[in-house]
């Protein structure tokens, strides 16, 4: 794992859309970042999988995160170029932490650790799993949706992130999201 990634410094609002597999994330970010005129930070994961998947028939391993928390930096990294006020991104290493905790026995590599404690953002949209949940190759978990749920909030408490619970329909969680959003631009 590298030990020198870093987050390029910016003054943009950086919003994370985060939970469980299956709960909107992405359409939402999609959906924040056309709102606000700004970039989202797609989900390097998901393409990166698809592809191992497509190719191997194979699924994530431990050492595919770190070639996942490296790319989605670099996403991230490269969308702040481009990014008016605020930073929407569809994922973080603090997701790619919690999927290594409840995917292999509770291990992480403590560089995941040490970057899900030291990269920062100034909030997180927590998905709520009141939405159906969809099949995909990738998605594995359709029974514990509460346990996964319950394990992403708590990891939040734990590192004490500064978080907002998406819950109801697209349109209820869209609507929540952008209150929450318009009050804190209010603020700077």
């Amino acid at each position: 794992m590298e030990k020198d990634l870093k987050q390029i410094p910016s003054s943009l609002f950086r919003v994370v859309l985060y939970g469980p597999e299956s709960t909107g994330k992405t359409t939402l970010t999609k959906q924040l970042a056309a709102h606000y005129q700004t970039v989202c930070v797609e989900e390097f994961a998901r393409d990166y999988l698809q592809k191992k998947w497509n190719q191997k028939k194979e699924v994530c391993t431990q050492a595919d995160l770190a070639v996942i928390v490296s790319g989605q930096l670099q996403l991230e990294n490269q969308a702040i170029a481009n990014a008016n006020q605020i930073l929407f991104c569809d994922t973080n290493v603090v997701v790619t932490r919690v999927w290594s905790e409840t995917h292999f026995d509770g291990y992480c590599d403590p560089q995941i650790i040490a970057y899900s404690e030291q990269f920062q953002y100034d909030l997180y949209f927590l998905t709520g799993i009141d939405v159906p949940w969809q099949k995909d190759d990738l998605r594995d978990r359709p029974n514990d949706r509460q346990m996964m749920f319950d394990y992403f909030k708590n990891t939040l408490d734990k590192l004490q992130k500064n978080y907002v619970l998406l819950q109801g329909n697209q349109e209820q969680r869209l609507e929540k999201a952008i209150g929450v959003i318009d009050q804190l631009l209010k603020k700077t």
